[in-house]
């Protein structure tokens, strides 16, 4: 059998990020298809693979067997040439700083939903910092999206995780698909019907920390006229250092789904998490979107892969939304259209059953 021929790709389009990175990987693994990366991440200082990078791509390079070159912390560029199709299994993947496990779930996920059986990981790192989902978003927001596409993923939270230490721990289990992903449609947002959340805080019991953002993040959102919010109020002792996040979400009557989050940070007092993280929802309920700003690009590979046309409003058309578009069209040739903030993705239905075994050139 023939092999592909590499797929050169600029890792200073777009976003140029580390999420880049990590999708064009996944979507490289998902194929067959040997990858080479050029220009990774230009646009961040310092450019070139992080630590939380690299163990991403080493993670999804062991479920396919993959040669890598370049592989290594401040590389600029990077060879990925997988050699056989996703492997289920039990895994571990320690990021070894506080860099996010959350993003390594994202990164993976896609790849054991098509692996050959059941999987079980844990993952240990970073779960709540800035410019990172939290772990909550991605248990309550974007799994549930795949749960109604037809992927089954349960995610749990062993130990919390912040910036600097890290220490986190994530279980995550993945059932193959049997068949294709069913194509996702979110056409009109709705009328709000539930609002809940999760206000989390570890070795912080005496200041109230949880407690405080939840009593001020349902004060603004009541003001605002949504439905009464259930925020749940965690104290932790278990995380290796003190630390917080907030996070909050809106169901519709039309299936619609947008959450908000932030972690804590010295100096970051609980009301201003809260009047963020208020406001952030607020603002994508306003825009008329029906995924909030971060399902907006993660949901994108997998509605490129689903059997049909997929549709949704986002909030706004972001660096990582084109990002996401510009790479599933290059890897997949999906029909991708962006009518304002409305995103049609017509899928190109991947058969979980179809087995690649790529050769090394």
């Amino acid at each position: 059998m023939s092999t592909p021929a590499p797929l050169r790709l600029d890792g200073s389009r777009h976003s140029g990020s580390g999420t880049l990175v990590r999708q064009a990987v996944a979507l490289a693994a998902l194929l067959g298809r040997p990858l080479r990366l050029y220009n990774v991440r230009a646009r961040r200082r310092p450019p070139g693979l992080r630590p939380q990078h690299l163990k991403a791509v080493e993670a999804v390079a062991e479920l396919v067997d993959a040669r890598l070159e370049g592989a290594e912390v401040g590389s600029r560029r990077l060879t990925f040439v997988p050699r056989r199709r996703p492997r289920g299994g039990t895994y571990q993947w320690d990021i070894g700083t506080a860099g996010s496990a959350t993003l390594l779930v994202q990164t993976v996920l896609p790849v054991l939903a098509f692996a050959d059986g059941p999987s079980r990981a844990l993952i240990r790192g970073g779960l709540f910092q800035d410019f990172a989902p939290t772990y909550f978003h991605l248990r309550h927001a974007l799994l549930p999206l795949l749960h109604r596409m037809g992927l089954e993923a349960r995610l749990e939270m062993l130990r919390p995780g912040y910036v600097p230490r890290g220490g986190g721990e994530l279980l995550l289990e993945v059932t193959p698909l049997r068949a294709p992903l069913r194509p996702l449609r979110l056409e009109q947002q709705g009328r709000p019907v539930r609002v809940f959340g999760v206000a989390l805080a570890s070795h912080l019991k005496q200041r109230r920390v949880a407690r405080r953002m939840a009593d001020r993040c349902r004060q603004r959102l009541l003001e605002a006229g949504l439905p009464q919010p259930h925020i749940e109020t965690i104290d932790d002792t278990s995380a290796y250092q003190p630390g917080a996040a907030l996070a909050v979400f809106v169901e519709t009557d039309t299936g619609a789904l947008l959450g908000a989050d932030q972690a804590g940070a010295p100096g970051r007092p609980s009301e201003a998490i809260a009047d963020n993280v208020a406001r952030m929802l607020l603002e994508d309920l306003r825009s008329g979107a029906t995924v909030d700003r971060h399902l907006a690009d993660q949901l994108i590979p997998y509605v490129a892969l689903a059997d049909g046309t997929s549709l949704y409003h986002v909030p706004e058309v972001t660096d990582h939304v084109a990002s996401s578009c510009w790479l599933v069209e290059l890897f997949f040739n999906v029909a991708v259209e962006l009518q304002g903030r409305t995103l049609s993705v017509e899928g190109k239905a991947l058969q979980p059953t179809t087995g690649r075994t790529a050769t090394t050139p």
